[in-house]
């Protein structure tokens, strides 16, 4: 009798425990990243995550009622990470691509921003193909940047150089060792245009266009399946949006850019 109450109680204990385990998982929720890639990810002189999807994040938590932790890794392994259960959502200026949606699933779209080409302002380089045959041109690994240049220009003759950040890009670019870099405009702009570095560099020609490449705007990447985070993360994000926090964040960080929140 003694042993099947002592049984008993240490089962009780056990699904307490386990009871305990969840809640304390469920007001915690891990964001993954790659923290090279300001304005939207970078970290301050102290070692500090800052940018956009930071602050947009940390306000995503609050709304939610959750603390936020911070995963990094290389853009490229942001998914196969996720995918390995070493974080719960992808914060780090993903778009909602078709390929990505085979893998992952996503939360609403957030915002949306335009991909541009930079290169010497007297270049005369225009993102075509006719103005890029023969050239080097940086994009970042496992970006859709990379997937528009690999589909549109690759075949015909320009050289797509991928690297696994955007800085080295610019390290590339600036010691002429590429002729221009695709990159989200806020990114190039804050990241580059903005920096000594980046004089003599500017925008140029239009944003390049393919909904299926680029996708719908950017979203948090969600496990296939994980419909909880995918109820909670939608409905903070409502709130934020109803708030006006991504507009002010939009402000804060883009500026004038050619910035949409959807």
């Amino acid at each position: 009798m003694h042993k099947l109450k002592s049984l008993l109680l240490l089962g009780c204990a056990v699904a307490s425990f386990s009871h305990f385990s969840a809640l304390a998982a469920d007001s915690t929720l891990k964001f993954g990243l790659e923290a090279q890639y300001p304005p939207f990810e970078s970290k301050s002189a102290s070692g500090e995550l800052e940018g956009f999807d930071i602050d947009l994040g940390k306000a995503v938590c609050a709304a939610a009622k959750v603390t936020c932790e911070w995963s990094e890794t290389s853009f490229d392994g942001l998914i196969p990470a996720l995918q390995a259960q070493k974080f719960d959502a992808i914060n780090s200026a993903m778009n909602v691509t078709e390929k990505r949606r085979q893998a992952i699933d996503f939360t609403q779209v957030i915002y949306r921003v335009p991909s541009k080409l930079i290169a010497k302002s007297n270049s005369g380089l225009l993102p075509e193909v006719s103005a890029l045959k023969g050239k080097h041109i940086g994009v970042l690994q496992g970006s859709i940047q990379e997937s528009f240049a690999q589909a549109h220009w690759a075949p015909q003759g320009v050289d797509v150089v991928s690297y696994q950040d955007q800085s080295q890009v610019y390290l590339d670019l600036t010691s002429g060792r590429l002729d221009g870099t695709l990159v989200l405009a806020p990114a190039g702009q804050t990241g580059f245009l903005t920096k000594p570095d980046g004089k003599g560099f500017s925008f140029v020609g239009n944003a390049v266009r393919d909904d299926k490449i680029l996708g719908s705007g950017v979203a948090f990447g969600l496990r296939k399946g994980d419909t909880a985070n995918k109820a909670r993360l939608d409905k903070a994000i409502d709130i934020i949006k109803k708030d006006g926090v991504v507009g002010q964040l939009s402000k804060k960080y883009f500026g004038d850019l050619d910035v949409s929140v959807k």
